[in-house]
């Protein structure tokens, strides 16, 4: 045989020899996963009973039984979601309910969104977010609550899923316009928009969360069942006396959702932040993550995350005094309130807690493509809601800012307490403005915010304590230190008018009546 034709020989012999070694190693590859995936769910309980087979989701096998969730803030998180064999409800599930879905069409900043051309998100962007950080949290926690309570409390994964499903639900009550409506509307009904989302919790998710069976990373613990009630009592603490019925531990992991720093309020400075595109500083969440454990006095924060604290509750304040309470987005707010609760009144004339499957299909869009529909009304009332509302989303402004002055703790203390009440400052410049002016139309505006509580060293003001780890005590009083430089209240007073051809007399007179033009602060606008 030609040299040749025997190096094609053997050639070809080495090339099927090496063909079946591969699709052996193959083969024992795929049986031994398969090997393994049984033994983890052995290891996980992960059985499923519906069938009498092993289901393979474990912490060593992600890609079943969890899905990424893509997050600008966050790059990525997990979900639970639903795998071949598996049995109960999952992450995903709740997510894809009308409940949770309906939050897409609820936007995040009610009126900030007009002047921020980026920030377009919703509450539902918010409650994912917000879920992520709580299951953070949990993991971090669960050691240090497991030393309090070393027998009393349920398994890590329970706590984590349970602190998953309240971030993930507590804004699911939410109406149009969020706390617009919140104040306009539900007020009138004695509610909140928290009281909504408990009674959603209970009485049309509550069977979805008690079918759920794990968290992201790993199974609840045979006889393990997600108790709704404490899902909504995370959300809101019930007042007085009510709250006793519920154990102890839960009552710690309810200050993630109050107080200082929260699984909420550290997503939405997050957010919202990078979503108008407004730079507030460094935002060290992690670093206050890392810091936090649970001690017998209750949530606290190692002496050593203090400065991230400290970043963040000036990141948030900037937040408020910048995009929140921003002069246009309050100019906005100003003549939403001459149409908003009229509107309400004629599209959704209920109320919410008795009627939840009307307000289920109560969002902005349905509000806004309804009261776009009333132009070509009969009804004279309708199509006069409808021209203004076509006014204010084509951005036709009735008011524009003619004075500012922010007003804080300090300024109460030295005797400024009586501007805090508008009333009275718009009798002021009323007094302060030329006869013949005295009936002009003007609005005098009051933003305020606590950007930390007013008393540090009272439990209820501060749940929070501050760990050292040297004297291994905790206390409040570095809290005062902390907060040195921190305003307990803030009060942006404006005053806005709808005339352009006065608001230069008008500014004179608000500037009379609120203080000198170089009064720190307070600054004359005409924008």
């Amino acid at each position: 045989m030609p040299a040749s034709k025997k190096g094609r020989t053997r050639n070809s012999d080495l090339k099927e020899r090496s063909l079946r070694e591969k699709c052996k190693g193959l083969i024992l590859f795929g049986l031994g996963l398969k090997f393994i995936s049984r033994i983890e769910a052995v290891v996980h309980g992960g059985y499923s009973r519906k069938r009498g087979q092993m289901m393979s989701f474990s912490p060593l096998n992600p890609l079943e039984g969890t899905s990424l969730i893509a997050d600008p803030i966050y790059q990525y998180s997990l979900m639970t979601d639903r795998w071949e064999g598996s049995e109960g409800a999952t992450e995903r599930d709740l997510i894809d309910t009308v409940w949770l879905q309906r939050l897409r069409r609820i936007y995040q900043l009610q009126s900030a969104r007009w002047v921020f051309p980026s920030a377009e998100h919703s509450r539902f962007q918010h409650s994912l977010g917000t879920m992520y950080v709580a299951g953070e949290f949990a993991q971090h926690l669960f050691p240090f609550l497991k030393g309090i309570f070393p027998n009393g409390i349920p398994s890590r994964f329970y706590i984590e899923e349970l602190l998953r499903l309240g971030g993930l639900l507590h804004d699911v009550g939410h109406g149009p316009f969020c706390h617009f409506f919140d104040e306009h509307v539900l007020g009138k009904f004695g509610l909140t928009h928290e009281a909504l989302s408990q009674k959603i919790i209970l009485e049309k998710l509550g069977g979805m969360i008690r079918s759920i069976r794990r968290s992201p990373h790993g199974m609840l613990t045979d006889g393990e069942e997600l108790d709704p009630n404490h899902v909504a009592f995370l959300i809101k603490k019930p007042a007085g006396h009510r709250a006793e019925g519920y154990p102890v531990w839960l009552q710690y992991l309810q200050q993630l959702f109050r107080g200082i720093f929260t699984v909420d309020n550290i997503d939405y400075v997050l957010r919202d932040s990078y979503m108008t595109g407004v730079a507030v500083g460094p935002i060290d969440w992690k670093r206050m993550l890392h810091y936090s454990l649970c001690h017998p006095e209750g949530l606290a924060l190692d002496r050593r995350g203090a400065s991230a604290l400290n970043m963040f509750l000036n990141a948030r304040l900037y937040l408020y005094t910048n995009v929140y309470y921003h002069r246009t987005t309050r100019s906005i707010d100003l003549q939403l309130v001459e149409i908003f609760p009229r509107t309400i009144e004629r599209l959704f004339p209920y109320n919410p807690e008795e009627n939840l499957d009307q307000y289920c299909d109560l969002t902005d869009w349905s509000l806004i493509e309804g009261v776009h529909g009333w132009l070509k009304s009969k009804d004279a009332e309708k199509r006069d809601l409808a021209r203004k509302w076509e006014d204010l989303l084509a951005r036709r402004l009735k008011w524009r800012s003619v004075y500012e002055t922010i007003l804080t703790i300090k300024d109460l203390e030295i005797g400024r307490a009586g501007f805090i009440d508008k009333e009275e400052v718009e009798h002021q410049i009323r007094t302060s403005l030329p006869r013949e002016l005295r009936n002009i139309e003007f609005h005098v505006d009051m933003a305020h915010h606590d950007p930390r509580p007013l008393n540090p060293l009272h439990s209820e003001d501060s749940p929070l304590v501050i760990y050292d780890p040297v004297s291994k005590k905790v206390s409040r009083e570095p809290l005062e230190e902390l907060f040195k430089y921190i305003p307990a209240k803030v009060a942006i007073c404006r005053v806005y008018g709808s005339q352009p051809q006065h608001n230069e007399i008008l500014t004179r007179a608000a500037t009379k009546t609120l203080g000198s033009s170089d009064f720190l602060g307070s600054y004359p606008t005409n924008v």
